[in-house]
C-alpha cells in the first residue's frame, strides 16, 4: 500500500495549489470590481433629427441648441469612453442611464463603438416627459439574465392629467441562478421651486416604495434589489430619508465622505448628492450568493469630466451646454457606482 498512498500526496498537493488559484483568480476578479453596478445622468442625450410626434424638438439643427449631426458624434464618444474608464474596460454588470432620447442614441452608443465588445443588451420604454427625456438601462449578458422588465408610472390622485418620467423596473438572474431586482429613477426636478416640487417626489419615493414592498410580500423574504437614479434630492431630503429609506433599505451614498469626492453635481459653491444607489438589507447582510462589497460606493471623478470653475472657485463639471452656449463636454451629473461580489 506505500507506493498508492505515496501516489496520493502528489495528487492531494496538486488539488490543494489547483484550489489556491482558482481563489487567487476570484479574488483578483473581485478587486477589479468584476460585478460593477453604475447610474450616470447623461444630460440631454438627444438624437440629432426632427421627432414630429413630439412638441420638443430644441436639439436639432435648427433647434435653439443648434444640436449638429457632428455635436452628437462627439457626445457619443465621449460618453462611451467615460464609460470605459468607469468600468475599467470590463463589462459593467448593469448601468442605469437617465435623460436619453430614445432606442436609437443607445444603439448609437452601445452597438455602434468600441462598447459592442462587452456584449450589452438596451432595455428602454418611450414615457411621458414633455421633453422626451426617458430613463434606460444596459447589462451585460455575460453577467446576468433579463428575466422581466416593465415601465412603472408615477401617477398624481389630484392631478389626472400629471405625467412624469417612469420608473424602470428590470428582474435579472445572475451566472449563478440567484434573483436581482433593479430599479432606474429620475425624479421631478426642482425646477419652479424646491419647497413646490417636493410633493412631486414624494410622489415618486412612495410609488417606487410600494413596488419594494410588494416584492417583500410577493417573496415572503428580503429580496435582492438595487434602486439608483437622480432623485433631484439629497440622502438627508424626507422622499429619501423619510419615505423610501425605512428599515429594509440601505442608502449607500448616505454618508458623503465615504464616497471619494463632494458630490454628483454642484450649484454655485455647493457640491450636492442627487445621484445614489440604494440596496435591500439582503444585499448586505448575507453570508452567500450576490452581496455589496463594503465600502465600494463611490462618485466617479476622472479629471476629465471636470474644467475651471472661474465664478465660483475649484472646479466643475465639463457640459456639453451651459444654457445655450455649447461646450462639447460630458454631462452635468457625475456617475455614481457600487461592486457586487460572489459568496
Amino acid at each position: 500500500m506505500r507506493p498508492l498512498s505515496l501516489l496520493k500526496v502528489p495528487l492531494l498537493f496538486l488539488l490543494f495549489i489547483e484550489f489556491q488559484i482558482v481563489a487567487s483568480l476570484e479574488a483578483v476578479a473581485q478587486e477589479k470590481g468584476d460585478f460593477r453596478v453604475a447610474f450616470w445622468n447623461f444630460e440631454n442625450f438627444f438624437d440629432p433629427f426632427v421627432d414630429s410626434t413630439r412638441v420638443y424638438n430644441e436639439f436639432t439643427e435648427n433647434g435653439s441648441q443648434h444640436w449638429t449631426k457632428s455635436r452628437f458624434y462627439k457626445k457619443r464618444n465621449n460618453m462611451y469612453k467615460a464609460i470605459l474608464a468607469i468600468s475599467e474596460n470590463e463589462p459593467l454588470a448593469v448601468l442605469g442611464i437617465a435623460e436619453v432620447e430614445n432606442q436609437y442614441v443607445l444603439n448609437m452608443l452601445f452597438n455602434q463603438t468600441p462598447l459592442k465588445t462587452h456584449n450589452y443588451r438596451i432595455v428602454h420604454y418611450e414615457g411621458d416627459d414633455k421633453r422626451g427625456i426617458d430613463v434606460a438601462l444596459v447589462y451585460c449578458i455575460d453577467k446576468l439574465q433579463l428575466v422581466y422588465t416593465e415601465p412603472v408610472k408615477v401617477k398624481n390622485p389630484k392631478n389626472r392629467k400629471y405625467k412624469t418620467r417612469d420608473i424602470l423596473y428590470a428582474k435579472f438572474y445572475d451566472r449563478r441562478g440567484d434573483t436581482l431586482h433593479v430599479f432606474v429613477n429620475h425624479w421631478p426636478s426642482r425646477y419652479g421651486g424646491e419647497r413646490e416640487t417636493i410633493k412631486l417626489r414624494s410622489l415618486a419615493a412612495n410609488t417606487l416604495k410600494h413596488k419594494v414592498d410588494s416584492l417583500v410580500f410577493l417573496h415572503q423574504t428580503i429580496p435582492k434589489v438595487i434602486i439608483m437614479g437622480d432623485f433631484n434630492d439629497t440622502p438627508e431630503d424626507p422622499s429619501i430619508k423619510d419615505i423610501l429609506c425605512y428599515d429594509v433599505l440601505v442608502n449607500l451614498f448616505a454618508d458623503g465622505n465615504k464616497l471619494g469626492f463632494e458630490g454628483t453635481l454642484k450649484h454655485q459653491y455647493t457640491w450636492q448628492i442627487f445621484d445614489q444607489i440604494i440596496v435591500t438589507n439582503s444585499l448586505i447582510n448575507n453570508d452567500k450568493g450576490l452581496v455589496y462589497r463594503r465600502n465600494s460606493a463611490a462618485i466617479f471623478h476622472g479629471d476629465f469630466l471636470f474644467e475651471k470653475d472661474e465664478s465660483f472657485g475649484g472646479v466643475k463639471l465639463f457640459r456639453t451646454y451651459v444654457g445655450p452656449k455649447y461646450f462639447g463636454g460630458y454631462s452635468d451629473h457625475l456617475p455614481v457606482y457600487i461592486d457586487l461580489i460572489f459568496r
